[in-house]
């Protein structure tokens, strides 16, 4: 089992908000995510907080093996927040169950994730 984490300052993602809007969020968040995430710093906030985790757990970060836009998430009726992974970073990543948390409070978002891999075949 494979846990990440991170936080971040709301008022920075309202800093950078402010100053790019739409352009700051495609570059993290996929077509759907702008779609259906309401458009607040701390719903922002948590979602960047999330695929950082998400990243960390998979032990590789953002970066070349791993993007912002290879990590999708989602929320059910219920509002609990769960994620996949684009077809690429799936076969780089085979999960087999994972489980996410998001929350905000006190000017931070914070995040954890749990994954368990697939062993290598």
């Amino acid at each position: 089992m494979n846990i990440g984490t991170d936080i971040i300052q709301i008022s920075r993602i309202e800093t950078v908000l402010e100053k790019h809007g739409e352009r700051f969020m495609a570059r993290f968040l996929t077509p759907e995510e702008i779609a259906t995430l309401p458009h607040r710093p701390q719903s922002l906030a948590g979602y960047w907080a999330a695929k950082e985790a998400i990243a960390k757990a998979l032990g590789c970060g953002i970066g070349q093996e791993l993007g912002f836009h290879d990590i999708r998430i989602a929320k059910n009726r219920k509002g609990a927040p769960s994620f996949a992974l684009s077809p690429d970073a799936q076969q780089r990543f085979p999960l087999m169950s994972s489980s996410l948390s998001i929350s905000h409070d006190g000017g931070f978002a914070i995040a954890v994730v749990a994954i368990m891999l697939s062993p290598n075949p």
